[in-house]
């Protein structure tokens, strides 16, 4: 599945990183490695779970607790939540058609009308971790020059 094979990507990226480079920006922007992680995780629990099914569990910390792509969590809860998250995706995929209709909204004009069934939130969802991905892998090159830590 090529999400799967995304969010893998995301895993292997970070792999190996030390706390001080999972927390320390790296470009202008200000974004962590670690903060863009958990990003992940509340793109996957909104899209599968909010507009897929309607409804989320609440989080166990409000999410405007911190600064955009940036967290005050520590690796282990972060990289927990995006497992997590992944894997009620995954529920929702098993126990639900492509054709189904979104059952929820996504707030902004932005993909509102084009995310129609779960399909195009699998579609959207490519998208968005493998555009991450990729600049995951950008910063770590920075970081330790380390390329080419997708899944093998």
């Amino acid at each position: 599945m090529f999400l799967e094979a995304q969010r893998a990507s995301v895993h292997a990226i970070v792999d190996g990183l030390d706390l001080e480079a999972l927390t320390t920006a790296v470009l202008p922007s200000g974004w962590t490695p670690l903060g863009l992680v958990e990003h992940l995780g509340y793109a996957e629990r909104h899209w599968f779970q909010e507009v897929a099914t309607g409804s989320a569990e609440p989080l166990a910390w409000p999410d405007d607790d911190h600064a955009p792509l940036n967290t005050p969590r520590p690796p282990s809860v972060v990289f927990a939540f995006y497992r997590e998250q992944c894997e009620r995706s995954n529920a929702v995929l098993a126990s639900t058609p492509l054709s189904a209709p979104v059952r929820g909204r996504h707030p902004g004009s932005l993909l509102r009308d084009e995310v129609t069934d779960l399909r195009r939130i699998v579609l959207h969802m490519i998208e968005e971790t493998a555009r991450h991905a990729g600049h995951l892998d950008v910063v770590r090159e920075l970081i330790d020059g380390k390329t080419g830590l997708g899944p093998r």
